[in-house]
């Protein structure tokens, strides 16, 4: 397709009067029509202040239905919008500003120390979204706006976390929108009947696509919570407002903490999602227990992000299965020469498809080293069983060598999630002077539970080879994590010194 109709403007056409966003703080609801409507008093709004096609603007907020409509005013001005990462300083926000070179910065109320230490320091104009709110008011739409959008396109970019360097701005399409919400519809069935809840952040696909975008495009109802708030989302599984919930592991794992998890009816809703991380064996196991089918998933920011997500039918045969990948989404096993592997074995997972990102925004060098021709390098090592079901079998550069064979940390770390006393673990490879590299376990007990180095390893002895057994074991209080609720593997590197 080369050009996607307006999402917002169809869908006001389409059930204009029924609610797209719920606050859940306030109460206040948007219409599908409230938030067309308030898009296009917004785009004028942008265009008046001298914001020009292919121009940027960058937005800091905490989840509101403001940042949507924001989202959709940049499509309908051919703006391209740039979310900022709340959760970081000026001095990692600075280089993110002059690397998209936007001409303007939005923020909520929450942000407006940071974003005025940012304008002071960069000089970058800055409007609340509460001023946005009532520039809207005086300003009128325009009736000559174009009602379909370039399938092809910059929308938005999303930042990568820049744990390997440099953040990169991955560019995101009105295209990989569409074949997102195609993924996310044929693996879930969500439908104008659904309501999800929206509490990742905005700054990160999951925030926007998982299953937010998806759900406004399918008619439903997704219900806004400013930040995660364990309370807020158990509050509205019981009120039966959901029906199709997306979770990193983090979230699964405070749901099972919460003191009303014994009595919550899971059953209640229809579809239970995750990504970002392995689940752990355990956790899925805690779930079906009360009804609850998870469906694990695996895509990435340039994926856009839905590639796989498991098939409820199968999810509690085949734990620990990604699924298969979607309709809109081509997938590959390959070996580090580029051969196509055999079932059962493992390689690169490699990606093509409507999904999947044109690359990085002004980094052709970025976007170079990103594909193997056309087809996307996930730097995640897979294999497919026989059914032909995928498995993650870790990160590359997780890999570690221990006195000559490949060690994946993510085996590891599943024996250990196995121990009952084990809330979570994350294994890294460290230097050793006999084996070149030997496993370094970061353990997170569950509360009112207690372990010593020794017991760690003997458990890990009794199910692992010995090469894979962790030499050295610290606890933690708490992980460091990314906005998706991924364990930062490389600050615990950065910090570990055995």
């Amino acid at each position: 397709m080369r050009t996607i109709p307006d999402f917002a403007r169809q869908r006001a056409l389409l059930t204009p009067g029924a609610t797209a966003f719920r606050e859940v703080a306030s109460g206040r609801t948007w219409t599908f029509e409230d938030v067309d409507q308030f898009a296009e008093r917004l785009a004028a709004t942008l265009e008046a202040r001298g914001i020009a096609e292919g121009e940027r603007v960058a937005v800091l907020c905490h989840n509101t239905p403001m940042f949507f409509a924001l989202l959709f005013a940049c499509a309908k001005a051919r703006i391209i919008l740039v979310p900022l990462n709340w959760r970081q300083t000026a001095s990692e926000l600075r280089p993110v500003l002059a690397d998209c070179g936007a001409q303007l910065l939005l923020h909520d109320n929450a942000t407006s120390s940071l974003a005025a230490i940012l304008a002071s320091e960069t000089g970058i104009e800055r409007l609340t979204l509460d001023e946005c709110e009532t520039l809207t008011a005086r300003v009128s739409p325009r009736t000559d706006r174009e009602t379909t959008w370039p399938s092809d396109r910059v929308w938005y970019l999303l930042y990568t976390s820049g744990t390997t360097g440099k953040p990169k701005a991955v560019v995101q399409t009105p295209g990989m929108a569409l074949a997102n919400y195609i993924n996310v519809r044929q693996a879930t069935g969500i439908s104008p009947e659904d309501g999800t809840i929206n509490y990742l952040p905005l700054f990160h696909t999951a925030g926007i696509n998982l299953h937010a975008l998806p759900v406004f495009i399918a008619g439903g109802t997704s219900h806004v919570i400013e930040r995660f708030d364990i309370d807020a989302v158990i509050q509205l599984i019981e009120a039966d407002a959901i029906s199709a919930f997306f979770g990193v592991p983090a979230i699964y794992q405070a749901i099972s903490l919460h003191p009303r998890f014994a009595s919550l009816d899971l059953g209640r809703i229809r579809h239970w999602g995750s990504g970002g991380a392995a689940l752990p064996d355990n956790l899925i196991r805690a779930f079906l227990a009360k009804g609850a089918v998870i469906c694990n998933g695996m895509g990435m920011t340039e994926t856009g992000p839905c590639a796989f997500l498991m098939d409820r039918a199968r999810a509690s045969e085949k734990i620990g299965s990604i699924g298969k990948p979607q309709v809109m989404t081509e997938v590959r096993l390959v070996d580090a020469s580029g051969k196509i592997v055999a079932d059962g074995a493992p390689g690169e997972i490699q990606f093509r498809g409507a999904n999947i990102t044109p690359g990085y925004f002004n980094n052709p060098q970025a976007t170079a080293a990103a594909f193997d021709g056309d087809w996307l390098k996930s730097g995640d090592v897979g294999r497919r069983d026989a059914d032909g079901y995928y498995y993650i079998v870790d990160r590359i550069k997780d890999m570690y060598i221990s006195g000559g064979e490949n060690v994946y940390p993510a085996e590891v770390e599943a024996v250990l999630h196995a121990h009952p006393a084990i809330l979570e673990a994350a294994v890294i490879g460290v230097s050793d002077a006999k084996w070149g590299e030997v496993g370094h376990a970061h353990i997170l007990m569950r509360p009112d539970h207690a372990l010593d180095e020794a017991e760690v390893r003997a458990w890990a002895r009794a199910r692992l080879a010995a090469y894979k057994v962790p030499q050295h074991v610290s606890f933690v209080g708490e992980f460091p994590r990314t906005a998706a609720g991924k364990i930062q593997k490389h600050v615990l590197r950065r910090t570990t010194t055995a």
